[in-house]
């Protein structure tokens, strides 16, 4: 009969445990209407409790703090933090311990570990301790590997590994939404909803645009000389609640003058998030590169650069059109200008504009009137293109308000 030898127990002991802050204590109210039979007991015993608020018995809130009591959950974009302790729980020297710390994730395997060096020896009842810290940058599945190896007394060279299994979550749902202007500036609507169980705290939402482009942030108002958020002054994000920050990105002078670069540009650039939850703890996230369709203005592209909004009727009015060439070959431009029920032109129709080379523009003041009251628009702008006997034609270029000229306008 074949009996197996006993498995030999280890020297030392491998401690591993993760580093978090403490949460707020929730009681759970138990409360009744003063006609029950338990009369005012329970509203008592919960004014007495010292882990409630006075005053807020009932809210489910703490003023004190607990440890944790598992693992926790570990969210996208934070650090995550471990203590690692070797102990010696024999009454032996033993020599040589080497820890290792490795983070296997699904595409790599990090190495985590303060110092590579060996420990020359370790006395009974010593310890050896480390601290590691990692920035979680993928979602899924996590495994700590932790790897000790050392040398007994008698020179018997032992080794063992332990593992721990943990998920990483995502903590952010970030929709984006462009909208391309006719001034070649575009806009960005970023949603960004907690999906999380925790509120959140808004530290930072920035948007870093490509080389191309200016930022501007539209999401605070000027309130007295002072800059005031237009989420508020508390800027909290509840689990599941969503928040909607607008951007303007405007390019820069000198990509704007090239009409044929800016049209092609799709990378706009990319948001940074910056976020506390519980007490304190941080976390952040960057996205990748965000890519807006990049508008399609056809061969010549007609965008006006200044107009009134409001005007008198049968007044002349001014207006400024800006004609910009995407092709990649010269033409030579006609415009005439034909009339509508409500818009008549001034001016001659039918002049020539001249040669507008590839990526280059040119700027017309024109002038017209309306004969009717009402929001009209402006309509009827013709280019004709004389190489290659082509017609382009521009209506509903803009709207103008036009009031009776017994009506003051105001400039």
């Amino acid at each position: 009969m074949e009996v197996n030898p006993p498995k030999q127990e280890h020297l030392l002991a491998l401690k591993v445990m993760r580093l978090t802050k403490p949460t707020l204590f929730t009681n759970i109210p138990v409360t009744c209407e003063e006609k029950d039979l338990p009369g005012d007991l329970f509203n008592q015993l919960m004014r007495d409790d010292p882990s409630t608020v006075n005053g807020a018995e009932i809210l489910m809130l703490g003023e004190m703090l607990t440890l944790p009591q598992n693992f926790g959950n570990i969210f996208l974009g934070e650090t995550f933090s471990s203590y690692i302790s070797v102990h010696n729980d024999s009454n032996q020297v033993v020599k040589d311990i080497l820890v290792k710390a490795d983070l296997q994730t699904s595409s790599q395997r990090l190495n985590l570990s303060a110092s590579n060096a060996a420990v020359a020896e370790l006395k009974p009842d010593c310890c050896i301790d480390d601290v590691i810290h990692h920035e979680v940058k993928e979602i899924g599945t996590h495994i700590l590997v932790c790897a000790v190896s050392y040398t007994t007394q008698g020179g018997e060279k032992m080794y063992f590994r332990k593992f721990f299994k943990f998920q990483v979550l995502k903590p952010l749902d970030v929709k984006t939404k462009f909208y391309n202007a006719e001034t070649d500036e575009v806009f960005l609507e970023a949603q960004i909803q907690n999906i999380t169980t925790s509120p959140m705290f808004m530290e930072k939402v920035s948007l870093e645009p490509s080389i191309m482009y200016n930022v501007a942030e539209l999401n605070s108002v000027n309130q007295a000389g002072e800059c005031v958020t237009t989420f508020g002054s508390r800027a909290y994000l509840q689990p599941m609640d969503t928040r909607q920050y607008l951007y303007c990105l405007k390019p820069k002078k000198e990509f704007a003058e090239k009409a044929g670069i800016i049209k092609g540009v799709t990378v706009i650039g990319k948001l940074d998030i910056v976020w506390k939850t519980n007490l304190g703890e941080r976390g952040r996230l960057q996205t990748s590169q965000l890519q807006r369709m990049a508008p399609g203005y056809g061969d010549v592209r007609l965008s006006l650069e200044a107009i009134p909004d409001t005007v008198n009727l049968e007044e002349p009015f001014h207006i400024t059109c800006k004609i910009t060439n995407c092709s990649e070959r010269t033409m030579d431009l006609v415009l005439e200008m034909c009339n509508t029920s409500s818009i008549h032109w001034c001016g001659i129709s039918g002049r020539q504009l001249g040669k507008l080379h590839p990526s280059s523009s040119l700027c017309l003041a024109l002038t017209l009137l309306s004969s009717v009251q009402g929001l009209q628009s402006v309509s009827g702008l013709r280019l004709t293109d004389t190489f290659l006997k082509r017609t382009y034609e521009y209506d509903d270029i803009a709207q103008v308000c036009v009031v009776s000229s017994a009506i003051k306008v105001e400039s």
